[in-house]
């Protein structure tokens, strides 16, 4: 009985890592199924992408830096935050930026069944689709980490990124999510922020931190002859 029971934990086990593990690691680490970097046909471009909001304080913020700068960015957001901040989703898509799916909730796709990964998916959509009169196409995971069914799919785009600034913590203030940016940010490059703290694993102050952060870093890249995009430009 007890091999019996060894024998069917373990195929669990083998299973699940099929299902979420190996995914993960073919598209994160071998760039298999998803976006990582933005072409840049012989010019600096980068593209800024903010993930968790809508949140009614700090996307509003980010949105008049961006706007102040004529900087176009993609937002991948919640459905859970789109209902409740409808407003702000429009004036996103007002403001010219693209709007991706982040999921309804901040939940882990490997714990979800297709079914409940679709309905994550779909719900978002829709709601963006009600506020927008858009199509959501692209779409990033929560922690960056997909399932099997994500791969099989053909609706959407998978984005991840190639800059990770860490700003989801307090911990390191603007100063320190300035360096890092200024030290990993190269021509082409997806960077990750975070508009929005109220999230799983995240302080909820975080936030201004990134634009406090990016208010320099806009600066700096600007100077230095760098295009902000869209990840569909």
């Amino acid at each position: 009985m007890l091999r019996i029971f060894v024998i069917i934990g373990g195929l669990l086990v083998i299973l699940f890592i099929l299902y979420g593990p190996i995914p993960s690691l073919l598209t994160r680490l071998f760039k298999f199924f998803s976006i990582h970097t933005v072409s840049i046909n012989n010019q600096k471009r980068i593209a800024l992408t903010f993930d968790d909001g809508p949140h009614p304080v700090y996307t509003t913020l980010l949105l008049d830096l961006l706007q102040s700068h004529s900087i176009k960015a993609t937002f991948f957001v919640l459905g859970s935050e789109a209902e409740k901040y409808p407003a702000i989703i429009k004036r996103i898509h007002e403001d010219g930026h693209l709007i991706g799916i982040h999921n309804y909730k901040h939940k882990c796709n490997w714990f979800l069944s297709p079914k409940h990964l679709n309905n994550q998916i779909e719900k978002t959509a829709s709601i963006i689709k009600k506020i927008t009169n858009s199509d959501a196409i692209y779409y990033r995971p929560p922690w960056g980490l997909v399932s099997l069914p994500l791969l099989f799919q053909k609706k959407l785009k998978i984005i991840l990124w190639s800059v990770m600034a860490n700003d989801w913590s307090s911990k390191k203030g603007s100063e320190g999510i300035y360096s890092l940016l200024l030290n990993q940010t190269k021509p082409g490059a997806i960077i990750l922020l975070h508009d929005n703290g109220d999230t799983f694993g995240a302080d909820e102050d975080a936030p201004i931190h990134t634009i406090k952060a990016l208010e320099r870093f806009i600066g700096y890249c600007l100077q230095n002859q760098y295009q902000f995009v869209r990840i569909d430009h």
